[in-house]
């Protein structure tokens, strides 16, 4: 969660009977990913009377995905759920996510939205192509409308943690791996409190990275573009030397500008296809953490760290 001060009061008040009624030991994990309100203030409040509740808060904003795999680097229970704190996605929901994964002794459980009505025009459009540009690029098992709201078993963490990547999307990682999956249907509500910290940049991030940093079909655009670029130079110089062999002209300005223009366009658009999968490769050869926890109340209890409020 990220500055979600708002709306902890409600997440709280719902997750805590909900997990209570579970009848299961249990364990709620929040990862603050560099809260600058008072999201951290009222976690180590609520801490205090909550023996389940661990507080893990990084560093810095490190982002939505490296939130998770701090998630997935801290958690040690036999099942993990992963959610929002917005309370768009129902935490009654994990529920029947339990059931469903018992039930049928499978891996995962995935949260499928039923309806996305509720959604402006664009959106939907930009979800749609995101979700069949995935399905083209990984496979058929990524399941359409499932965003992060999912269960997994201690196999599939361990999996996770064991990838030797950086940058992972989870949601192309986790159906990647091929566990033995179903899917949960439910309907998303909107934000109980607070505004959305995932916008159009993020988003658009987001598809940058699920199709670089899965998929090497972007480099295989480039090979196919170069080739038709190289056809076309062929055919420009073949047209060029008719011209000037049969005598019925001189080339112009036009064809020069023509053949320049799109040669050039092509070469430019590999070389930063290229240069995203080099700047890939230099980032993990730095082996820069994802992200650096400043606090975890499970290993930290006797140090009293003070806590940023406004």
């Amino acid at each position: 969660m990220y500055d979600e001060e708002a709306v902890l009061p409600m997440f709280f008040a719902r997750m805590h009977p909900l997990l209570d009624s579970l009848g299961l030991p249990y364990e709620l994990l929040v990862i603050d990913d560099g809260s600058r309100d008072n999201t951290a203030a009222l976690l180590m409040e609520a801490a205090k009377d909550w023996p389940q509740l661990r507080v893990i808060r990084l560093l810095r904003n490190s982002g939505h995905q490296a939130a998770q795999s701090a998630g997935f680097r801290g958690a040690r229970g036999q099942y993990v759920v992963t959610i929002d704190a917005d309370l768009q996605d129902p935490p009654e929901t994990i529920g029947e996510f339990l059931h469903v994964l018992r039930e049928r002794d499978l891996d995962v459980v995935y949260g499928v939205r039923s309806d996305r009505s509720s959604d402006s025009w664009p959106k939907r459009t930009t979800a749609r192509l995101y979700y069949r540009l995935m399905c083209r690029l990984v496979g058929k098992q990524i399941p359409f409308d499932a965003g992060d709201f999912r269960m997994v078993s201690r196999r599939v963490v361990d999996a996770v943690n064991s990838l030797p990547e950086d940058g992972r999307v989870f949601r192309l990682v986790i159906p990647w791996l091929g566990f033995p999956s179903a899917e949960v249907t439910y309907i998303r509500a909107q934000r109980a409190a607070g505004s959305t910290k995932y916008n159009l940049t993020k988003m658009t991030r987001l598809a940058f990275d699920s199709v670089t940093a899965f998929s090497a079909a972007p480099l295989r655009l480039a090979t196919w573009l170069g080739l038709l670029g190289g056809l076309m130079s062929a055919v420009f110089v073949v047209g060029a030397l008719v011209i000037k062999l049969t005598g019925r002209g001189v080339p112009g300005w036009t064809s020069t500008v023509l053949a320049i223009s799109v040669i050039g366009a092509i070469q430019l658009l590999c070389l930063g296809l290229l240069g995203e999968y080099v700047a890939r490769l230099f980032q993990s050869s730095q082996r820069r953490p994802q992200f650096l926890v400043g606090y975890d109340s499970l290993e930290d209890q006797k140090r009293a760290e003070p806590v940023r409020t406004r």
